[in-house]
């Protein structure tokens, strides 16, 4: 089979973790393809569907929700989403993000691909969680309404210890890009610094975590 993973920078796995790269280790029978992209929202996997499914994809694993949410709940990040991603007024609102799930998914099922949905886990900060839970609630919601299998990703890895942080804005995005372009990949310091679970920024997956989901994943798409 040919599985395609389709999210944002969780599934992109060039900062952090690579959880595709672990499940495709222990899915060596299939082809893995991995469509992540940093940033992405619900919105702009919509616009690239077509582009998986011209890849004739006998399953996608869809797990998108963290920057839809980040951008409702964090408005000093919106002027990124709306120059960087293309989102009208740089923000996603729930009723946005639950009809563009459904249409994603709805889209897979009509072109006869097999579909599984994962939900991210976040630990950054009491908002933040709050927010990605209200938009895996809604993720959920589109996914068994269409009887697609659900990963929850964010019950298996839990919250860490939330403390106050600074709201997420333009300088914190700028930092991940001044990042991946650098190469940086200090994680452990960073994780420790923050005081985090299973990421080193609240957002992102250290190594070790991402190994750990992409076992999670494999067994779960395994299990069909």
């Amino acid at each position: 089979m040919k599985l395609v993973f389709l999210g944002d920078s969780l599934t992109w796995g060039g900062y952090g973790g690579d959880f595709v790269g672990e499940a495709a280790r222990r899915l060596p029978q299939h082809t893995v393809v991995n469509a992540g992209v940093g940033g992405n929202t619900v919105l702009n996997l919509l616009r690239r569907l077509d582009d998986v499914l011209a890849q004739r994809p006998d399953g996608v694993f869809v797990m998108v929700g963290g920057n839809d949410a980040i951008s409702y709940s964090q408005p000093a990040t919106r002027r990124y989403y709306e120059t960087a991603q293309g989102i009208p007024g740089g923000v996603v609102t729930p009723d946005q993000f639950a009809a563009g799930y459904r249409d994603l998914l709805t889209r897979l099922q009509l072109a006869r691909v097999l579909a599984w949905v994962g939900l991210p886990p976040v630990e950054y900060s009491v908002p933040v969680v709050a927010a990605v839970q209200q938009y895996n609630d809604l993720a959920r919601a589109a996914a068994q309404s269409l009887n697609i299998p659900v990963l929850d990703l964010a019950a298996a890895f839990g919250c860490g210890l939330l403390v106050d942080r600074p709201e997420l804005d333009q300088d914190a995005i700028n930092l991940i890009g001044k990042r991946v372009r650098a190469g940086w990949d200090d994680y452990a310091r960073e994780q420790k610094a923050g005081g985090f679970a299973y990421t080193f920024d609240g957002l992102h997956f250290t190594p070790e975590a991402a190994a750990r989901c992409g076992a999670l994943v494999a067994s779960f798409v395994q299990a069909g």
